[in-house]
């Protein structure tokens, strides 16, 4: 194991959830909030990506005491947020085909928090076969939610994976930053977020393994350190995983001192709640990729 690796990873996601936990009032929905949610991007996208980094963190179990409890409280709040689960059965029941329910939803199943209403919703769903057209990354990102929840357990993974931009492992500089993106959450949603690394087919293991050093570089490079840190998440899901001890002490030093992970190099704003607004999805990617490469340290 490499301790100094370890010790900043330990470091990064310890920071980051504390300061999470700490300003996660600045989170929650207005108290006019539908189902309908006319913007889901403003606190319903990055209020899934809190229920996933604390459902991580609760499945991985090597937080220390004080950030585990901070994961279990920022569950809860997320929790309370959705009406336990009925939000999320309301917006299932009037707009049937998207997916976002189901992809927040299996969060919080992860973690033993069950809505039995949305569940029979949702398998019947996935019965039917109502489903948007969305991009190959995504039709992963479903199929892994239903893996988790438990429902439509029937897809041919090798055919989602290979219809994907790394399923044709292209030239590795014919990449922008969306395809970086796309990249990253191919693996998350193969792997289940590094739960079942053996998922990733050997050749693209090998692709991965082989251009991730370069990619984490050029990116480092323009500092876009959000990509940077979802790159070190794809490193610890790999069969073999991959630690480079210059990548985290490059991310643990431009974190800040209270826990936040800048998105890039830009300056962040004095204001607390355009801070958080900003730099909350960095700084939970941060610490999803910490807790990870600390549990896949650990473990071998």
């Amino acid at each position: 194991m490499s301790t100094a690796v370890a010790h900043a990873a330990h470091e990064i996601s310890s920071r980051a959830i504390t300061w999470l936990h700490a300003n996660r009032h600045l989170g929650g929905f207005p108290s006019e909030t539908t189902a309908d949610l006319g913007d889901p991007d403003s606190v319903y996208k990055p209020l899934s990506e809190t229920v996933l980094l604390s459902s991580l963190v609760l499945r991985e179990g090597v937080a220390g005491p004080g950030e585990a409890q901070h994961a279990r409280e920022l569950l809860d709040f997320a929790w309370q947020q959705v009406r336990e689960g009925d939000l999320l059965y309301e917006r299932q029941l009037r707009h049937s085909v998207l997916t976002d329910p189901l992809e927040t939803y299996a969060h919080f199943a992860r973690s033993g928090k069950r809505h039995e209403g949305l569940e029979e919703l949702l398998a019947h769903s996935a019965a039917l076969g109502a489903l948007t057209e969305v991009m190959p990354n995504r039709r992963l990102a479903v199929a892994n939610a239903r893996r988790i929840v438990g429902i439509g357990d029937g897809e041919d993974w090798a055919e989602l994976t290979r219809v994907t931009w790394l399923g044709a492992t292209p030239q590795p500089w014919a990449i922008d930053w969306m395809t970086g993106y796309c990249l990253t959450h191919t693996v998350f949603h193969l792997t289940d977020w590094g739960a079942r690394p053996e998922d990733m087919p050997e050749d693209l293991a090998d692709y991965v393994a082989t251009w991730l050093p370069v990619w984490i570089d050029i990116w480092s490079e323009v500092e876009q350190w959000d990509l940077v840190a979802e790159l070190l998440i794809v490193g610890v899901c790999l069969p073999e995983p991959l630690f480079q001890e210059a990548d985290w002490k490059r991310l643990a030093g431009v974190q800040h001192a209270d826990g936040l992970v800048p998105r890039d190099g830009a300056p962040v704003d004095d204001d607390p709640l355009q801070r958080f607004s900003d730099q909350q999805h960095p700084t939970i990617v941060a610490a999803i990729a910490g807790t990870l490469a600390l549990s896949r340290l650990l473990s071998t």
